[in-house]
């Protein structure tokens, strides 16, 4: 029986062939898992630090409401009426982004 085991040999390609399936899933994952995340995380951080007074938010949980006062970490932000601080990683979207009115462009 020792004769038969060490007749069966190496496959061809020796050890990258048995490898080569192992690397093509992890460059699966790369692409369709953790790049897509990447780019919604580094989208959602340049969302974050270009929010300004004036901007209607939305939050994780599901509170929408204007910016009143943007501080490093805190923004105070009015719901209705009710003026609460709201921890800045904690806004899900920005609903009304404010922009500078685009007064170049007038038609006659």
């Amino acid at each position: 029986m020792f004769n038969l085991i060490m007749q069966t040999g190496a496959p061809a390609g020796g050890g990258f062939v048995q490898i080569l399936p192992l690397i093509l899933i992890g460059i699966i994952f790369y692409f369709l898992l953790i790049r897509p995340q990447n780019q919604r995380m580094k989208a959602h951080r340049q969302m974050l630090s270009e929010v300004v007074r004036g901007d209607v938010i939305v939050t994780n949980g599901g509170l929408v409401g204007k910016v009143k006062k943007v501080s490093d970490d805190e923004l105070t932000v009015d719901f209705g009426g009710q003026s609460i601080q709201v921890v800045r990683t904690m806004i899900a979207d920005v609903r009304n982004k404010t922009a500078p009115a685009n007064d170049t462009g007038k038609k006659k």
